[in-house]
């Protein structure tokens, strides 16, 4: 309830409203329009110079970015100085032996190189875990190592990890010594030439297969053709020629170690470490540290691998290296693996 007694300051009536000044309503001010287009003006003009530093700062970075890049495909991981002091050269073999992989015959052979033409390298060993691969790239390294032994004086020796096979003991089998651990997988000696044929769930899908040729045994590999008994005569002399090949490395490379009266011990069985010592596959059980150490006589190890740079890296993850993939997995070629 209201106050009777309550009485109002003189001149003050409550329902009035309270009159605006032009601080508080800019549009009563004089020339209120100008001043208010001149704000707008002013803020437009520093987001655009905003947004021009910004666009500046990104340009920038993308261009060191490519710098960086650019700057990396131009060299590699590997030492770039001799190392003079006494030490043990380390080379990795390590994934799948092929051209324009880690292993590829021309990372291995320039990381060997550098390794050998160093001074103070006692020894080189080969640090190897890989399936197999490429017996061409395989034949390469194998015959640098024995032309670099009889250049440069310097032993060459294996050492296995995880996997010896196929084409990797290929490379091993030139060197002095093969280390095993006592789990390793080590042998393979054989040759495969794999592939697909997709003839006859083409007849069922009723896709006609338009392949033009010159010479009647062009398009024999192609996976979308039938392949003949000749056809297949003719591929399996080859790669019994190539696996003759890889016998005689292994031969010549193991030399009176090798238990030759093994049976399958070149039919493409593979067998652990401590295997392969006693068929004289392997020598002895050692790992890197041991070899430097007790074998070569100097502890501190060098590793002269070469390795992908940054550009490479991005490049495979961009899909390089899965294209080159899926245009080898249509395509028969002889590999130890």
């Amino acid at each position: 309830m209201t106050d009777p007694t309550r009485t109002e300051p003189e001149g003050f009536e409550p329902f009035e409203p309270a009159k605006k000044t032009a601080r508080d309503d800019p549009t009563k001010a004089a020339g209120w329009e100008r001043a208010t287009l001149e704000k707008l003006a002013f803020a437009a003009l520093r987001e655009q110079k905003a947004t021009r530093r910004w666009k500046t700062f990104v340009r920038l970075s993308w261009l060191a970015f490519f710098v960086f890049l650019v700057w990396f495909a131009m060299s590699r991981g590997t030492p770039t100085t001799a190392k003079t002091t006494a030490h043990t050269a380390v080379v990795e073999i390590k994934g799948e032996i092929a051209a324009g992989a880690d292993a590829s015959a021309e990372f291995v052979v320039a990381a060997m190189k550098t390794a050998f033409e160093d001074d103070g390298a006692k020894a080189v060993v080969l640090l190897i875990n890989s399936p197999g691969g490429s017996p061409v790239q395989a034949g390469i390294i194998n015959d640098e190592i024995k032309r670099m032994k009889a250049k440069y004086h310097k032993p060459v020796y294996a050492v296995v990890e995880e996997t010896c096979a196929s084409a990797a003991y290929y490379i091993a089998a030139a060197t002095d010594k093969i280390f095993v651990d006592k789990a390793s997988i080590v042998g393979s000696i054989g040759v495969l030439m794999d592939g697909f044929g997709f003839t006859g769930t083409m007849e069922k899908l009723g896709v006609e297969r338009r392949l033009i040729i010159s010479g009647e045994n062009k398009g024999f590999l192609d996976p979308f053709s039938p392949m003949n008994d000749a056809q297949r005569a003719h591929a399996q002399k080859m790669i019994d020629q190539i696996h003759d090949q890889f016998i005689d490395i292994v031969k010549t490379g193991r030399g009176d170690r090798l238990k030759l009266q093994t049976p399958g011990l070149f039919s493409g069985l593979f067998w652990s470490g401590q295997q392969a010592i006693e068929l004289g596959l392997a020598d002895q059980l050692g790992n890197v540290d041991y070899v430097a150490r007790e074998v070569v006589k100097a502890e501190e190890v060098i590793d002269y691998t070469r390795r992908d740079n940054v550009a490479e890296k991005l490049a495979k993850k961009f899909g390089a290296a899965m294209g080159d993939a899926s245009v080898r997995a249509l395509r028969s070629v002889p590999a130890l693996r």
